[in-house]
């Protein structure tokens, strides 16, 4: 039986003692108390906050429009409903590419305000400045590097990152300099397999991958495109677990026909 089920809080050195002895991190993105309730209860380690909310929830094509008082007021309700993962929160695009000052006090208002347990950025060197001002403050701080979809339109499409030399010597260059910079963890998005190997066992702290290959520390995926309720999203790295798209459609359906033959409510279903 694994040590880590049986703590109270996940914490940093929770999950740096995990990339120790081999055991892998789950992680999964929520946005709301329900979810966050539910996913909570099953025993993931870490809940991201993602800006992926802005897909998601509200519907946009990219995630650069939502803000940081939206991405505070999802966390805040993940919070609530929190228990025992580590919570992480997307530091949203704008609000601190800035400069570090910017980046410092938009991470102090998301651990203020929403009572989040740390922050993630994208970025390598460029943002090591803001990643050590920020850490400094005694905020844990994620990094991001591989395919960063706030820079979505500078890439102009979201295919494999680093599968050529010049971008993957990069990519390790920075892994090493955001953890020197004070990051907990790295999360690699849509890299080879191959090298996701060679920079995970290049630092010390987990690396969580996404569309990454099976060697990092840890896995994660945006909980609507895994439990299926984004339909005909399916990237080659989802695994699609349930379809709650088709049961919540049915269900929907099915709702309608009771209501318009009259079979709801029944008697048992009224005072």
């Amino acid at each position: 039986m694994s040590i880590h089920k049986e703590v109270k809080r996940v914490t940093t050195h929770i999950l740096q003692e995990m990339k120790q002895r081999g055991e892998k991190i789950s992680m999964l993105t929520a946005y709301d108390y329900s979810m966050a309730t539910i996913l909570d209860d099953a025993g993931l380690e870490i809940l991201l906050v993602g800006d992926s909310a802005s897909n998601v929830m509200a519907g946009h094509e990219t995630t650069l429009p939502i803000t940081l008082d939206q991405m505070i007021y999802h966390a805040s309700s993940v919070i609530r409903a929190v228990k025992r993962a580590f919570v992480v929160v997307d530091l949203p695009f704008g609000s601190y590419q800035g400069n570090s000052k910017e980046a410092l006090n938009s991470a102090i208002r998301i651990m203020k305000e929403s009572g989040a347990h740390g922050v993630k950025l994208e970025g390598g060197v460029e943002i090591v400045e803001s990643i050590e001002r920020i850490v400094n403050a005694g905020i844990p701080v994620m990094g991001h590097l591989g395919l960063t979809p706030q820079s979505i339109y500078k890439f102009g499409t979201y295919t494999v990152r680093a599968k050529e030399e010049a971008e993957a010597s990069k990519l390790k260059s920075d892994a090493l300099a955001i953890q020197a910079a004070g990051c907990f963890s790295i999360v690699l998005e849509k890299i080879p397999a191959a090298l996701t190997k060679i920079v995970t066992e290049s630092v010390s702290i987990p690396v969580i991958g996404i569309g990454a290959g099976p060697h990092c520390d840890g896995q994660v995926l945006v909980v609507n495109d895994m439990l299926g309720l984004t339909k005909g999203f399916k990237p080659r790295f989802l695994r699609q677990y349930v379809d709650l798209y088709s049961q919540i459609h049915d269900a929907a359906k099915a709702f309608i026909a009771d209501v318009k033959r009259e079979d709801f409510p029944n008697d048992k279903e009224q005072y």
